[in-house]
Order: structure tokens, then C-alpha cells, then sequence
């Protein structure tokens, strides 16, 4: 069995529903097991500003699924509740689903990095992932912990 982080943001469309409702849905997928997951969190959004906040979360994955396979599905998620993929980064969206880790492998591909490119410098995803996995190492051996010592809150502020 595969473990997988995902990271969920919204910041349309009623964001906290989205994100209950997403949870939900990975929690019935037959081929997802949701061990945990993190509180919700508000966080201001990246990039354009002009845009209102994010709500974030963490889950811990369990799966039969390879990390390609998961990607599919959790694209397939993000269609059904309403997601536009635009060619503006870090724009708006009713929700955002991404393989932040996949076991303890490291993946580059045209479709997929893992760990995320921005784990170590995102808060909206390096404090939720702390509260449900406080002892975790990175591929790189990084511990979590440590990360988050180096990483401001940034106006970060659990809602839940």
C-alpha cells in the first residue's frame, strides 16, 4: 500500500464546503483510504492578490494506486467540483488537489513532481502537514519540524 499527502485549496465557491465535500469524496473513493486529515486553514493567496483567501488542508493517503494513477484521479476530483485549468498560475479556484509526497519517492515528470516543488516554502502546506505527521522526514531527509522552524506563518490561522 502506497502513502500519499495531498494538499486541498480553495478559494471560490464557498471554500470550506469545497474542501468538507473533497475530503468526503477521497474518503469514499474505492481505491483511496483518508488515515487523516489536518485542520482547515485560511491563508492569503499566492500571487495575484486581487483574489479572496485560500482555505488549505493536508491529507494522509492510503492507496493501491501508482503516483500517475492518483494524479488521475485527484484531476478528475478537481473537474468535478468545478475546477478551470487556466494559464494563470496561482489564480483562483474552487479546488486544488496536489501530490505533495508519495511514499518516501522522489518523481520528475512531465505531469508530476513529487516531492511538490514548493513543499518547503509553502506554510498553507507545511503547517497542516506537520499537525498530522510531527516526526516526518522528507526524501532529502529533511525533518518537517525543521522546515517549519525557518518558515514564517504568514498570516496562517486555523479555521477548524
Amino acid at each position: 500500500m502506497n502513502i500519499a499527502y495531498i494538499g486541498l485549496g480553495a478559494n471560490l465557491s464557498e471554500p470550506m464546503a469545497q474542501l468538507q465535500r473533497a475530503l468526503k469524496v477521497l474518503a469514499s473513493h474505492p481505491a483511496l483510504s483518508v488515515v487523516k486529515h489536518s485542520s482547515l486553514y485560511g491563508s492569503k493567496p499566492m500571487g495575484p492578490q486581487d483574489q479572496p483567501d485560500y482555505v488549505n488542508a493536508v491529507a494522509k493517503l492510503e492507496t493501491p494506486l501508482a503516483a500517475a494513477s492518483l494524479l488521475d484521479v485527484l484531476q478528475q476530483i478537481e473537474l468535478e467540483h468545478g475546477r478551470v485549468r487556466k494559464s494563470e498560475r496561482w489564480g483562483p479556484r474552487t479546488l486544488d488537489l496536489d501530490i505533495l509526497l508519495f511514499n518516501d519517492e522522489t518523481i520528475t515528470s512531465e505531469r508530476l513532481v513529487v516531492p511538490h516543488y514548493g513543499l518547503k516554502e509553502r506554510e498553507f502546506v507545511v503547517y497542516p502537514l506537520l499537525e498530522i505527521a510531527p516526526t516526518l522526514e522528507l526524501p532529502d531527509g529533511t525533518a518537517l519540524e525543521s522546515v517549519a522552524q525557518q518558515l514564517p506563518l504568514n498570516g496562517l490561522t486555523i479555521l477548524n
